[in-house]
């Protein structure tokens, strides 16, 4: 059981099956779980592919998952990432599909496709429109059967590149080296689950061609796989089909099972690393059984009780009492032959490490002695059912009800294993699970300790120690003809039946049926907006105030933030702790959130609770205490996470550019977090924050957003009865002011001065002469051709063609008043120049004489038609949605009208819209980098350069650098 992760499951009628709301607090959740069904039909090929079918046809669209039975754990010592670096591999074109793979899928209109690799498996998904499911089968079968031919030594030497930066992107943020220090020190190199799955920069490489054709050959077989279709598909159907793109291709080597072991420490093991973090981390680790073992699902029980839960043991007696940390955790990363149970504790600032560190282990030993109680034990298991059916409305991704099927298959032999774990939770007792937690965690505990500090040396996957590895171009010596005669080129597939010299046809795709949305207004004036999904009995609401992060005060930064973050930390009748345990026992979540323009407090609740849960949603937004011993504790958090920020490249990019932007007295001019000033956050008062709170989140200035199952009816009186007594004010709601003018363009870049960083982070934009609400519709399809997404031309050009990121993203950022054009593009430190070289290159052709060509408009004008029937899948795809029409004043059935527009879009009329929108020349590039590698390639690009530190104050003017 993976209780941070929910399963999925099918449709259900739970709402009828269950008593009322008042009753529901005693119902089993045992009676819960056995409602909870994904139907499935299951087959296997003669070549032994395995098929699971489930059938859910509340969208037209139809999810595609393959899982391959060979992750990081079937790597020998040497070959470290060859199965992630072959996923890459696989994207890049198979023999009957040449070019990149997701170029035909975004032609189909296909959403959440992507592949990942981990220590079990690797796995390729995506979710296409039910007519262009042979296209997806067609290419899934191609690069299954038919991909030797198609890679070479080029495409080797690029995905290389591109995978070493997705390393040193993962190595480059804080505490970004802990799961290196984790695997050695738990395991040998010789274990299967030794190694990091990236791998290491050494063993890359090394990798050969031919290494890359025989790991195909040894693990890529159909025999190896299996294939799971969900959604608007049934079992008769599926068979055919796979059986036509499948069957033909020939079983290949048996895949041996490995015996892993789960090793014990000797003796306890302590060990201290320095890193560029904000506080000090302390980590307790040890191995533990993998998710079939019958200790599993306790095990991830007592772990969720003690640092899992909102009210968990550790945030209780650590942040919330004694206030030694600001932040707690505990978790099992369950694998499917292993597993590491895992606690953290970031110490408050002040507090001695060694202080807490003795209370946590003090408290480690009374919980593994004694155990959780039944009431802890009835919190986790009531969470983990609701979180469950909370996903019960997606077929595909990351988590859907593919996944689920899949990996109950390759893991444990059975698809509805999801089940056995539902069983094992609701049936978990304290006895149980002190036993799992004696057993396993009595054992020598893996302790360690991330101090501030520079970083001594980078620590390499295969645990090499070498200076910062900034300056590997990722060029390799192999020459590109090279070919090992030991080792041949295995022959394809044989040709199958199936014509592969085309893709198969797409057949009609029906418009996008947005859900109705019903409006009405409760007696104090509340809008309320409706949309009913009942495909699960759940709720999905959001109370949307016009504030958010810009409607903090230019002299007090972070108030908003710290007002939103003490709303759950107490009520006039409740206590934190109070308020976690109830949303704990009814299932249901409570969380808060805000954009540049809003800021929204939102529920989801099991819709046969839907009033208890109410109940509190009600009085955390109207009836906040803002303690002021709760404050002290909340505020050191929050100081605690600005200098965490401090710390990680992309946030002091993002804290640093708006502000270059839009200029410090706009209400957009901020760091784009909304976490604050540190100065301001330290001396905020409660009188400070139940004014801000007075002002802006109150019934004159709120917006209530519902999706799920119930009707507007049932809900109005509900809403009425905790809303209309709201109490109202004379006074006028905050109001922000968007007067204030931004600065004229000024050309130039920032550096923050970042030393040991193996990437550089770049982000770059310019104020767009528009607003939120205006008519972007050519802009965006112009901008998905030029850095909106995977295909785009700077994506393409720094990733696929060079090597030198893991990914290139432009978007527009759209605000209510005045909108802007971002870049963001994470790279090797040693290509940094040349990066913002090539974005100006690419972005400077495409606004001139290398516009939109014919392929790239069908091919963004077919996707962005074709994705719009699977676009809203789920409640809160339509709840987003709704919010979004709202704070851009379009109608709710805004989506229904836009296949029209985009098949009136010519190259000339995106050319021309990006032609008057984006400017280049007036962009501010913000860089994140070590000052002494990435200085000199600044120089050469002809801009002002300032040097600043990660709090954006000057260390060098471009006068300074002009005199070096």
């Amino acid at each position: 059981m993976r209780i941070r992760s929910p399963l999925l499951s099918s449709l259900l009628a739970l709402t009828l099956a269950m008593p009322g709301a008042a009753a529901f607090a005693q119902v089993p959740v045992s009676q819960l779980v056995a409602k909870v069904d994904i139907p499935y039909a299951r087959f296997t090929l003669p070549n032994g592919l395995r098929v699971i079918v489930h059938t859910d046809r509340k969208a037209p669209v139809v999810a595609v998952s393959v899982w391959y039975g060979v992750g990081s754990k079937n790597e020998p010592q040497g070959k470290t990432g060859f199965a992630h670096l072959f996923e890459h591999l696989m994207f890049n074109g198979s023999e009957h599909a040449p070019g990149d793979y997701f170029e035909p899928l975004q032609q189909v209109g296909a959403t959440d496709f992507n592949g990942t690799t981990w220590f079990d498996r690797t796995n390729y998904f995506q979710t296409v429109p039910t007519s262009a499911l042979e296209v997806a089968l067609f290419l899934e079968s191609d690069r299954m059967g038919y991909l030797l031919g198609a890679v070479t030594q080029d495409k080797l030497d690029n995905q290389r590149g591109v995978v070493q930066n997705e390393k040193r992107q993962g190595d480059n943020q804080p505490y970004g080296l802990v799961e290196y220090a984790q695997i050695a020190g738990l395991l040998t190199p010789a274990h299967p689950y030794g190694h990091p799955t990236i791998g290491s920069m050494a063993d890359l490489d090394k990798a050969s061609l031919a290494d890359v054709k025989g790991w195909f050959t040894d693990h890529y077989g159909p025999n190896n796989a299996v294939l799971v279709l969900a959604g608007d598909i049934d079992a008769a159907t599926a068979k055919t089909l796979v059986t036509k793109y499948f069957g033909s291709i020939p079983a290949g080597k048996k895949v041996a099972p490995l015996k892993v072991e789960v090793p014990t420490l000797a003796a306890r093991k302590d060990m201290v690393m320095k890193d560029r973090v904000a506080t000090t981390r302390l980590y307790r680790w040890w191995t533990v059984p993998g998710l079939n073992d019958p200790d599993s699902t306790p095990l991830a029980v007592g772990a969720s009780v003690l640092g899992g839960l909102a009210s968990s043991r550790l945030d209780n007696m650590l942040v919330k009492g004694e206030q030694l940390a600001v932040a707690v955790t505990a978790d099992v990363q369950q694998f499917a032959q292993l597993g590491f149970f895992e606690v953290t504790a970031d110490v408050k600032p002040g507090v001695d490490p060694a202080v807490l560190g003795k209370r946590l282990d003090a408290i480690l030993a009374d919980f593994i002695a004694k155990g959780p109680n039944a009431d802890e034990v009835q919190r986790v298991a009531t969470s983990d059912v609701s979180g469950r059916i909370s996903g019960l409305e997606q077929v595909g991704g990351f988590n859907g009800k593919a996944t689920t099927l899949a990996e109950g298959e390759l893991y444990s032999g059975t698809p509805d294993f999801y089940k056995r774990e539902m069983s094992e939770v609701a049936q978990a007792t304290p006895a149980k699970v002190t036993a799992a937690l004696k057993k396993w965690l009595s054992r020598p505990v893996f302790a360690l300790s991330v101090v501030p500090g520079e970083r001594d040396v980078y620590q390499d996957a295969a645990g090499v120690a070498t200076k910062a590895d900034a300056s590997r171009s990722g060029a390799v010596s192999t020459p590109a003809h090279y070919r090992d005669p030991q080792n041949p080129t295995p022959a394809s597939a044989p040709r199958a039946d199936v014509d592969r010299s085309k893709l198969p046809d797409v057949g009609a795709i029906p418009n996008v049926d947005f859900p109705t949305v019903e409006t009405t207004t409760l007696s104090n004036g509340i809008k309320v907006h409706f949309a009913k999904r009942d495909t699960v009995p759940t709720i999905r609401m959001s109370v949307v105030f016009n504030a958010g992060k810009a409607a903090d005060p230019k002299d007090g930064q972070g108030t908003q933030a710290l007002m939103l973050a003490m709303l759950k930390e107490g009520t006039r009748t409740r206590n934190s702790i109070e308020i976690a345990e109830q949303q704990e026992r009814l299932g249901a979540a409570i969380s808060v959130g805000a954009s540049l323009d809003r800021t929204s407090v939102s529920l989801y609740a099991l819709t046969p609770n839907l009033a208890p849960s109410l109940d509190l949603l009600s009085d955390i937004l109207q009836n906040p205490a803002f303690d002021p011993q709760e404050l002290e504790r909340v505020r050191a958090a929050q100081l605690n996470r600005i200098a965490q920020e401090r710390t990680q490249p992309a946030s002091i990019a993002s804290r640093t550019l708006l502000p270059v932007l839009f200029g410090r007295d706009h209400p957009y001019g901020i760091a784009a977090s909304g976490s604050g000033d540190p100065e301001v956050v330290k001396r905020l008062t409660s009188q400070d924050l139940s004014g801000f709170h007075h002002r802006w989140i109150r019934a004159d200035n709120a917006e209530i957003f519902v999706v799920g199952a119930t009707t507007l009816a049932e809900l109005k009186p509900l809403l009425e009865a905790r809303f209309t007594g709201w109490r109202m004010t004379r006074d006028l709601p905050g109001r922000k002011d968007f007067t204030t003018l931004t600065p004229a363009p000024q050309p130039r870049i920032v550096l923050v001065d970042r030393p040991q960083s193996p990437q550089s982070t770049i982000v770059a934009g310019q104020l767009l002469d528009a607003k939120g609400g205006d008519d972007f519709v050519d802009l965006l399809a112009a901008n998905d051709i030029l850095g909106g997404n995977f295909l785009s031309r700077i994506n393409m050009d720094l990733r696929e063609t060079k090597g030198w990121s893991y990914g290139v993203q432009a978007s527009v950022q759209r605000n209510e008043d005045r909108a802007a054009y971002i870049v963001s593009a994470p790279v090797q430190a040693d290509k940094t120049g040349e990066s913002i070289a090539a974005l100006r290159s690419q972005m400077t052709a495409f606004l001139t004489d290398k516009g939109v060509t014919a392929e790239e408009l069908q091919r963004t004008v077919n996707g962005s038609i074709r994705e719009l029937p699977g676009g809203f899948e789920t409640s809160s795809d339509v709840l987003t949605e709704m919010q979004r029409d709202a704070l851009f004043q379009r109608p709710f059935d805004y989506v229904e009208t836009l296949a029209d527009r985009y098949r009136k879009q010519t190259a000339a009329l995106l050319d021309a819209t990006a032609r008057k929108m984006i400017d280049p020349s007036k962009f501010v590039w913000v860089v994140v980098g070590d000052k002494t590698q990435v200085l000199p390639q600044l120089k050469s690009l002809g801009l002002p350069i300032t040097v600043v530190d990660a709090n954006g104050v000057p260390v060098e003017s471009p006068a300074q650098q002009a005199i070096k």
